[in-house]
């Protein structure tokens, strides 16, 4: 069976776990542990980040390169089209959704998470010692913010992130006005790379993350 090492909350595993639910490929999930988990992983991959795939003898990182692997290994259900255009178009789509879209749904998730003392400890991965919980969850919001602001993610900031994610968000919404996937008739590696990071804006209900009962249906606020 395919492993998947990750973090419950990234949204590059999420992506991933997407792909791997859309081609019916059953697989188990590893949850890394931050810090003593990573040394595990460098040793698997030799590198310390989420998501990294084992499939047999196979240790593949990264979530375009996983997903590139998956439609090599398991071409039924193709996530990028053969066609050059379309093509292009799902990886210049997939990027901008990592790197920018992605960066303003965490700054925005940042925000939230500093303003909120259970929320920001339940964001962390199960297996996080009590000890590091307890440290995460005891540093005021307003300190936070502070701290924010010296790395880019101050109050100003996420107001920016915020605003920018709804100007996104439009712009998606006018692509699919009238067609059911960003590229092409069927879904992509670019739809993936979208939804995986709704869960920023608003984490689902039900049992689909393994996340506390405390954090479903809550999200970005504004």
């Amino acid at each position: 069976m395919l492993e998947l090492y990750q973090f419950e909350m990234s949204h590059y595993v999420e992506k991933v776990r997407l792909i791997l639910d859309y081609k019916g490929l059953p697989y188990r999930k590893i949850e890394v542990t931050p810090g003593i988990g990573q040394i595990e992983l460098f040793q698997l991959s030799g590198q310390r980040k989420v998501p990294v795939l084992k499939d047999g003898s196979e240790i593949i990182a990264d979530s375009t390169a996983i997903a590139e692997y998956l439609d090599r290994k398991y071409p039924e259900k193709p996530i990028i089209p053969p066609d050059p255009k379309l093509k292009g178009q799902v990886l210049l789509i997939e990027q901008w959704a990592d790197e920018s879209l992605g960066l303003n749904a965490r700054k925005a998730l940042i925000g939230s998470l500093s303003q909120n003392q259970n929320f920001r400890t339940a964001v962390l991965p199960p297996s996080t010692p009590d000890l590091l919980k307890n440290l995460v969850g005891a540093i005021p919001g307003d300190l936070l913010g502070v701290l924010g602001t010296g790395v880019g993610m101050g109050p100003d900031s996420v107001k920016e992130a915020i605003d920018a994610l709804k100007r996104s968000f439009t712009a998606l919404s006018y692509i699919l006005i009238d067609q059911p996937y960003l590229v092409g008739d069927s879904p992509t590696l670019a739809d993936f790379a979208v939804a995986g990071l709704s869960m920023y804006v608003k984490f689902p209900t039900g049992s689909y993350l393994d996340i506390p009962e405390s954090l479903k249906g809550q999200g970005v606020t504004g």
